[in-house]
C-alpha cells in the first residue's frame, strides 16, 4: 500500500506528535488543517504571515512548518530562506503548501529549503500522511546527533559497513552509493568517483530506497545513521 494512502500514517502515537505551525494568509486554510491535526493530536500553531510565522518560531519552536508559497509581504520563499539561514530553526522541516505546481516553482522552493510541498486545493489526508512520515524522519536524524559517541557516517568505517550491508541485505556497490549519498554527493559526483554513469547510480539508489523502506536521500541518510548509532551503543 502507497504510504501516503495508509490509515496507520494518519493516527500517530502520542510518541511522534508534535508541534505543527501552519503559515496562511487564507483562514479557511488555517481551520481546515488545523482542525484535521489537531484531531490525530498533534499541537497546532498558526500565523497569517511571514513575518508572524518567524515572530511565532522565536515563541514556541515547532517540530515542523507547513508554509504557504505565495503570501503577500514576506512570501514563503523568503520565509523559508530565513528559517534555515539560523542555526536555532534550520533543522525544522518545512513543506510547501502550493497551488503552483509547474517545476519553477517546485525547485524554487526545494532551493529555499523545503523539504516537500503539498499541492492546493488542500487534501488533508495527504497533508497528515506526509507530516508523520517527515516527521519520523526529522526525529531520527536528532536522535542519531545526539548520539554523541557515535561516529559519523564515514567511508573508512568497515564496521559501519558491515552493518548495513548485514542489516539491510545492502551489495556492496549499494552501500558504497548510500555512503557517499550519507556525505551529501550528487548522483553525478558518486558516479566519478565510483567509475559509473549517473543513471547507474541512480538504479543502485532505487534499491537502497526499497531496501531501508524510505523514499529521499535524506530518509536513506537518517536510517543508515540511526543503524550505526545503534552499533555504537551496543543495542
Amino acid at each position: 500500500m502507497n504510504a501516503l494512502t495508509n490509515p496507520a500514517e494518519h493516527n500517530p502515537s502520542p510518541a511522534e506528535r508534535g508541534v505543527i505551525l501552519i503559515v496562511d494568509d487564507t483562514p479557511d486554510n488555517l481551520a481546515l488543517l488545523s482542525d484535521a491535526l489537531d484531531e490525530v493530536g498533534y499541537m497546532v500553531l498558526v500565523a497569517l504571515d511571514g513575518l508572524s510565522a518567524l515572530s511565532r518560531i522565536q515563541r514556541r519552536r515547532p517540530d515542523l512548518i507547513l508554509l504557504d508559497a505565495m503570501m503577500p509581504g514576506l512570501d514563503g520563499f523568503e520565509t523559508c530562506q530565513r528559517i534555515k539561514a539560523d542555526a536555532a530553526t534550520t533543522d525544522i522541516p518545512v513543506l510547501f503548501m502550493t497551488a503552483l505546481t509547474d517545476s519553477e516553482h517546485v525547485v524554487k522552493g526545494f532551493a529555499a529549503g523545503g523539504i516537500d510541498y503539498v499541492t492546493k486545493p488542500i487534501n488533508t489526508e495527504e497533508v497528515l500522511a506526509r507530516v508523520a512520515s517527515h516527521l519520523r524522519t526529522a526525529r531520527t536524524l536528532q536522535t542519531a546527533r545526539a548520539a554523541s559517541q557515535s561516529p559519523p557516517l564515514t567511508l573508512n568505517d568497515e564496521p559501519a559497513y558491515t552493518t548495513l550491508s548485514a542489516r539491510f541485505q545492502l551489495t556492496e556497490r549499494e552501500v558504497e552509493v548510500l555512503r557517499w549519498v550519507a556525505c551529501g554527493k550528487t548522483n553525478r559526483d558518486i558516479g566519478d568517483i565510483l567509475g559509473l554513469s549517473p543513471r547507474t547510480v541512480n538504479k543502485h539508489l532505487e534499491h537502497v530506497y526499497v531496501k531501508l523502506g524510505v523514499e529521499t536521500r535524506t530518509a536513506a541518510t537518517s536510517v543508515a545513521l540511526s543503524a550505526m548509532a545503534e552499533r555504537v551503543s551496543g543495542k
